[in-house]
């Protein structure tokens, strides 16, 4: 079982993700990748995804957090396909630890994923390594280690790899090869798609339109290649009853699900007009070109190069987008020097540079006008964040070609060690050249050479066989080390003992967008009303309490917040320090309904109901 292709590649792959995240490893109940900002938003989503699935899966879109505003969940990228992992475990802890293992689960799924596409469309299994690796390790992803939303791109691939093999789309066979139908792999595709929407619409609008877009060049094709049976026998033409039935059930269950994930976004937006991003967002976001040609600062081999070239970007983080140098220079070869047929080269060359052109937002051409902007049209694209994000479509495409090149060297390699071989009379019998087996059988042993010494020119033959089929990894193996960087592991602050105990809902102080987030971490040990919240979208009622409690604590912000219901406000010490809450345990309080606790971790002030 362990010499099996598949078995051997989940199990390189979970290696391979665990090494990329050892930091994480050494500590991973008390530790974050990247940083404990978004990480922590993310943690806390997983762990309500899987509170809500136990205790009121209908009422899933409406977090604890952010009370009193509703549908909290459709703030940012719903994460609801991990939920079946938050069912075990709860508290702060638990949510951290199975952060880190979906995380590093995600990773390793990205690098299976990106091999069995590689593989289905006909690639030995050195140069679909190397598509693993393009696709998983790209310099551009370490500014995205801090959002598994981002990183949760391995379902794309391996959605895109079963629907590839249940409907016989293979690149390179013989031309002799039988493609079949196979319709159990159709559904299992669309399943899994269906898994990867439930992640995110960040990257699963680009995906779905993505699926649209090679349905309709599928059904395309097969119309041209077939018109001529469509005129005369079109019943006989189409495909199986179980393939249509197939694509119809799946593509039915994977737009039925679509929608239900997406009304309550589309109710967000209605509620807050002020969510759509629109084209003023879009250029806040969109990379310079030289964003395609810069990394970010964790990685290993740029990081340190590429610090003033950094420096003039205005998001850092959201526009490092380098695939690689090595991979543009694979990719480049593979125009010219590949295994892929020449329409293959040219619509992967294409659409390649579509999406590098894409992902520069209004610094695309004519300042987005014939690149990004037009998605903003599409239902869906104005609610993204950043059309940076795309480049994970370029590094796709990129990895294909390159692979292709990798391929084409691979098969000069063999062909050279055949030819290197089958000048060797004793070594013939093993050269990899076509021979049936009874050639073999009756090729004539070397009369003066016994069987003792007869091994070692074999030998020879089958070393240099071997270095030939190495030789296609060599160019993984420089994709990798140009990815490699470091991920920092970030210590999350631990809960103040005070927050389980207090009565809800209630308000921790101060209140930040970006400090919220430990806020609704430290949440998962009751999930109680809680008033504080962090997101990629800040409600309206939200904004209304961080005003009201400028002054807190006055005449006007207690009514305010008895108003919309708290009953307890929390100022924590260590997080005051410089404002006019820092002295929250002395300053008077007479006449204002309410009572106050000095905890050693907190002041706990109660209101009257």
């Amino acid at each position: 079982m362990l010499r099996h292709e598949w078995t051997l590649a989940v199990l390189a792959c979970v290696a391979l993700a665990l090494y990329l995240n050892r930091a994480a490893l050494a500590d991973p109940t008390h530790t974050l990748p990247h940083d404990i900002w978004d990480p922590s938003l993310a943690a806390y989503e997983i762990a309500w995804d899987g509170h809500a699935l136990l205790h009121n899966p209908l009422g899933v879109w409406q977090f604890n957090a952010f009370y009193p505003a509703p549908y909290g969940l459709a703030y940012s990228d719903a994460l609801l396909g991990y939920a079946p992992f938050a069912i075990i475990g709860t508290g702060p802890e638990a949510a951290v630890l199975r952060y880190n293992l979906l995380f590093i689960a995600a990773q390793a799924l990205v690098l299976l994923g990106g091999y069995a596409l590689a593989r289905q469309l006909g690639l030995r299994p050195g140069a679909a390594v190397l598509v693993a690796v393009a696709v998983a390790v790209p310099p551009w992803r370490l500014a995205q280690t801090g959002h598994i939303q981002i990183v949760s791109s391995g379902g794309i691939l391996l959605a895109l790899a079963m629907l590839a093999r249940g409907h016989g789309v293979r690149w390179l066979r013989r031309r002799d090869e039988a493609t079949p139908y196979r319709p159990g792999w159709i559904v299992a595709g669309w399943l899994v798609a269906t898994w990867q929407l439930s992640i995110g619409f960040g990257l699963g609008i680009p995906f779905l339109y993505v699926l649209l877009g090679c349905l309709l060049t599928g059904a395309g094709m097969w119309l041209v290649r077939h018109r001529e049976q469509l005129r005369d026998r079109w019943r006989d033409a189409l495909p199986p009853v179980r393939v249509l039935a197939a694509n119809a059930g799946g593509g039915l269950f994977f737009a039925v699900v679509a929608v239900l994930l997406a009304r309550p976004y589309l109710r967000v937006l209605e509620l807050y007009p002020y969510a759509r991003r629109g084209i003023a967002y879009v250029a806040l976001y969109s990379p310079p070109v030289r964003g395609l040609f810069t990394a970010p600062a964790e990685s290993a081999p740029w990081g340190d190069a590429h610090t003033a070239a950094r420096a003039l970007l205005t998001v850092p983080g959201e526009m490092t987008l380098l695939p690689g140098f090595a991979l543009y220079v694979l990719a480049a070869v593979g125009l010219f020097f590949s295994v892929w047929p020449l329409r293959v080269r040219v619509a992967l060359g294409v659409g390649a540079a579509a999406f590098l052109a894409l992902s520069l937002g209004t610094n695309g051409p004519a300042h987005g006008h014939l690149g990004y902007l037009l998605l903003l049209h599409l239902p869906g694209f104005d609610g993204i964040r950043t059309p940076g994000r795309l480049i994970f479509w370029a590094t796709l495409l990129l990895a294909l070609l390159a692979a292709g090149a990798a391929a084409a060297l691979g098969c000069w390699a063999r062909a050279a060690a055949g030819r290197r071989s089958a000048q060797r009379p004793d070594a013939t019998v093993r050269a990899e050249v076509p021979a049936t087996r009874q050639v073999r059988a009756a090729a004539p042993a070397p009369e003066s050479t016994s069987p003792a010494t007869s091994r070692i020119p074999t030998r020879r033959a089958a070393a240099v066989r071997a270095l030939a089929r190495a030789a296609v990894l060599v160019p993984a193996v420089v994709v990798f080390l140009e990815g490699a960087g470091s991920i920092p592991a970030a210590a999350v602050p631990p809960a103040p003992p005070t927050l389980s105990t207090v009565e809800a809902p209630y308000l921790v102080l101060p209140t930040h967008e970006v400090v919220d987030m430990n806020l609704m971490l430290w949440a998962t040990d009751r999930f109680a009303p809680l008033a504080n919240g962090g997101s990629g979208l800040v409600p309206s009622e939200t904004k209304q309490l961080r005003d009201a409690v400028q002054t807190f604590p006055d005449q006007a912000s207690v009514a305010y917040l008895r108003g919309i219901g708290i009953r307890s406000v929390v100022v924590l010490p260590g997080r005051v320090v410089g404002t006019p809450l820092a002295e929250a345990a002395t300053m008077p309080i007479d006449g204002l309904p309410m009572t106050r606790q000095v905890h050693l971790d907190a002041v706990v002030f109660t209101l009257d109901p």
